[in-house]
């Protein structure tokens, strides 16, 4: 059962580029890895839990997977739908629904787990109290 717009809790548009598609005239299926780490790090970065650069917390990717139900090619925009699915002591689990600007139901469907580690020592770390409460609001229902 593919999910729907209404199972996310905040949406950001990408755009897509001509170097996206592939030689069969859809989007390749390594952008939609780049989609959903766009649609997590933009979302930390905008919610002010995340400076790339400056953080003393980052979060490192240790799974991903996808499911892929339909194709989404250039030229179009992708909605793609974020929402948290479990929040550990340092480690989260993104989902990302990526949609075809006119489409209700996902094209394709994925997740990141992140383990949070201190920037320096690269150690599992607790989550910030901000960034827990960010993530909080996106926990899915």
């Amino acid at each position: 059962m593919r999910g729907k717009r209404d199972d996310y809790k905040l949406f950001r548009t990408i755009a897509t580029r001509w170097m996206d598609n592939d030689v069969y005239g859809h989007v390749n299926n390594v952008v939609y890895y780049s989609f959903f780490d766009t649609a997590v790090n933009a979302a930390l970065i905008e919610a002010g839990v995340l400076d790339p650069v400056a953080s003393e917390v980052i979060g490192l990717v240790v799974e991903t997977g996808c499911r892929y139900a339909a194709s989404l090619s250039f030229p179009g925009d992708v909605a793609a739908g974020l929402r948290v699915a479990k929040i550990g002591n340092s480690s989260v689990r993104y989902e990302v629904g990526l949609f075809d600007a006119k489409a209700d139901e996902a094209a394709a469907e994925g997740f990141f787990v992140h383990v949070y580690v201190d920037r320096e020592t690269r150690k599992p770390t607790p989550l910030p109290a901000p960034l827990r409460a960010f993530l909080q609001g996106l926990t899915a229902t």
